[in-house]
């Protein structure tokens, strides 16, 4: 027989809301339709009535475990605008912090992923050397989220030598557990009978929606704009985008998982080649002349677009913020389509979606 389930907007199973119609036949999801929009909180508006320091604070807050994305793609903007010139330290502590930010949020959906696919042991291994990466992350900035490290001009807290060699000890042990954690995703049933097949999204669909991010790579699409167009200082650092070809739940998995050994690369040799010299061009608020510029920045997520036009004044005339799920969420209904409803939650979070972040 075929029947309607809803799932959501508002649903014990879902941090954040979004409503999904699944159209079944018994078990089987024969269509999907899935709405968005149930959460507002005005904070493109609100930045019209902050200056540029207060915007910084107010766009970290679009989304918690990519705080740090937003402030730094926000100041790239306005300080193109401006024509400043980050010095070169203060750009790779933001680039450290970027990568930090990314092995955050991978262990964390990697966590969440065995959640839900009841391999709890793995869930809290993985989340337990998350644990690593929130100390390194408070040891630099004093935060475990919302870090505060970007001010226009550069960034706001620096990194000793002390600092940057303990910070190596603990990505030496975050490596060698993530090489196990690596091998246990890649071998173990529960896993494959959980994930393989499941949720497919084919690289000419994901193509033809406009997938990005993990979830792009995840179905053989090379896209990366940290490689395709490369901005602050990231064409000084020797590392690869991550690709698998199954194009199914597993395949996120095991991107994000090359994606993790990739940004501890990166951390390395930011801190093996940190440049000497001042890490802003000072905290005071910035004079901004009138102009618009558009930044785009490689979050955890995927592809993260902030524009901001400026009138001449203290505030910002109009701040734009494209944030990834709202690509990656019209790629759910052929996710979905073929699948059975036991899998539809996965499926849904195989995307690593921020419905909050999305209807900021």
């Amino acid at each position: 027989m075929s029947y309607i389930i809803p799932i959501g907007p508002y649903h014990p199973a879902l941090e954040e809301p979004v409503h999904a119609k699944l159209i079944t036949d018994g078990e089987m999801i024969t269509d999907a339709e899935v709405s968005i929009g149930y959460n507002h909180r005005g904070i493109e508006k609100l930045a019209t009535e902050r200056n540029f320091i207060q915007t910084i604070i107010l766009v970290e807050r679009v989304c918690g475990i990519c705080s740090h994305s937003h402030a730094f793609n926000y100041a790239q903007a306005v300080e193109a605008i401006a024509g400043m010139n980050v010095p070169k330290r203060g750009q790779y502590i933001r680039v450290i912090m970027a990568e930090l930010e990314r092995l955050h949020s991978h262990y964390l959906w990697l966590g969440i992923a065995c959640h839900i696919i009841g391999h709890d042991s793995l869930f809290m291994h993985i989340w337990n050397d998350r644990e690593i990466v929130m100390d390194i992350l408070e040891e630099i900035s004093g935060n475990r989220v919302n870090y505060g490290m970007v001010t226009i001009g550069g960034s706001r807290r620096d990194i000793d030598e002390e600092k940057a060699q303990h910070i190596l000890q603990m990505l030496e042990k975050l490596e060698s557990s993530l090489l196990r954690i690596r091998d246990i995703l890649l071998a173990d049933k529960t896993v494959a009978m959980r994930t393989k097949g499941v949720g497919v999204l084919t690289t000419e669909d994901a193509i033809r929606i406009g997938a990005i991010g993990p979830h792009a790579r995840a179905s053989n699409v090379a896209v990366d704009v940290r490689i395709d167009a490369p901005y602050s200082c990231y064409d000084e650092f020797e590392f690869k985008k991550c690709t698998w070809d199954s194009c199914d739940v597993f395949a996120r998995v095991v991107v994000r998982v090359l994606e993790s050994v990739e940004s501890i690369s990166i951390i390395r040799q930011a801190l093996a080649n940190l440049p000497k010299g001042p890490i802003h061009l000072g905290v005071k608020l910035p004079k901004v002349p009138a102009g618009e510029y558009m930044t785009r920045h490689e979050a955890p997520r995927g592809q993260l677009v902030t524009k901001v036009v400026t009138d001449g004044g203290e505030c910002n005339k109009r701040v734009s913020i494209h944030v990834p799920t709202f690509k990656n969420a019209p790629t759910l209904t052929a996710m979905l389509k073929g699948n059975t409803v036991a899998d539809a939650g996965l499926i849904v979070a195989s995307i690593d979606p921020c419905f909050s972040c999305m209807d900021r």
